[in-house]
């Protein structure tokens, strides 16, 4: 996967907005802002791709059993995220799912209203 389909991938969903809040290297997506797609984009210059993803966290300790490549996530809350390494053991179509799924956990997990205001814009 290049970096611009990991970008255009996480852009093309409901509400979702990019940010740099820790520093120039983060890129952060957020949905009704919070977070649901972090990376290193030094990571990517340097041909050594990564992803944090929130999942589900009976769904994240299955995916480390199968994917050496999927690991806790690095300075995050090991139950609920998951550093994908691109590129390697996972395929760009499961890095996509895992997206998916950690936009929805994120979207699911806003107020109704926030949710409403979201859907609202994209019509």
């Amino acid at each position: 996967m290049h970096l611009e389909t990991y970008y255009e991938y996480c852009l093309s969903k409901k509400g979702v907005t990019e940010h740099f809040p820790f520093d120039k290297d983060t890129l952060v997506f957020k949905v009704g802002g919070k977070m649901f797609a972090l990376s290193s984009l030094n990571q990517w210059e340097k041909g050594e791709p990564s992803v944090n993803l929130k999942c589900n966290p009976d769904y994240a300790q299955e995916l480390r059993a199968l994917y050496d490549d999927i690991q806790p996530a690095f300075h995050m809350s090991k139950v609920h995220w998951n550093t994908i390494a691109i590129n390697n053991d996972v395929s760009d179509k499961l890095v996509k799912e895992l997206i998916d799924d950690s936009y929805e956990l994120v979207f699911k997990s806003l107020t109704k209203n926030t949710q409403n205001e979201i859907l609202e814009l994209e019509k």
